[in-house]
């Protein structure tokens, strides 16, 4: 059981920074960037048109689906390219992957061979994040470097 001497250290664990990498999807939308500490140090936000749904029926309905299909396959791929480009290099620096966002745009991004060194650094932490913006990923780094505490009080 911890007890109130383990403050010092576990203050010293929580505060030490460190290198995070972050990956934000939505369907047509991703931002990546590497956090230092609480400095987000490089970052590239894009967003893809992808259509909607349809209200039409019959024939208009399959092609607006294999339409949207094809627009959600192009932005994946680019987002995968752009968290290539950004973490992909400076991945032996990262202490963790963080990711948030639409979880099936994630996976479907980390599912490219090219990126399969940042599964390995993957976190268990899924953030609930907002469509993917530049003031969006800023605030991803407070999330992803926030740390929880389970307190239970027992009888002495």
């Amino acid at each position: 059981m911890p007890t109130p001497a383990d403050l010092p250290e576990l203050t010293t664990v929580a505060t030490e920074p460190r290198r995070l990498g972050l990956l934000l999807a939505r369907k047509g939308a991703v931002a990546v960037g590497i956090a230092d500490g609480p400095d987000l140090v490089t970052s590239k936000v894009d967003t893809h048109y992808v259509q909607g749904r349809t209200a039409a029926g019959g024939w208009s309905q399959q092609r607006f689906a294999r339409r949207r299909d094809n627009q959600a396959k192009a932005a994946t791929a680019d987002g995968a390219a752009i968290a290539g480009r950004i973490l992909l290099p400076s991945v032996r620096t990262l202490d963790a992957l963080v990711t948030g966002g639409d979880r099936a745009a994630v996976d479907a991004i980390l599912e490219v061979p090219q990126l399969a060194p940042l599964l390995a650094l993957r976190h268990e932490r899924f953030l609930d994040v907002p469509e993917p913006r530049r003031a969006v990923l800023e605030e991803a780094v407070t999330q992803a470097r926030a740390i929880r505490i389970l307190i239970r009080d027992s009888p002495a």
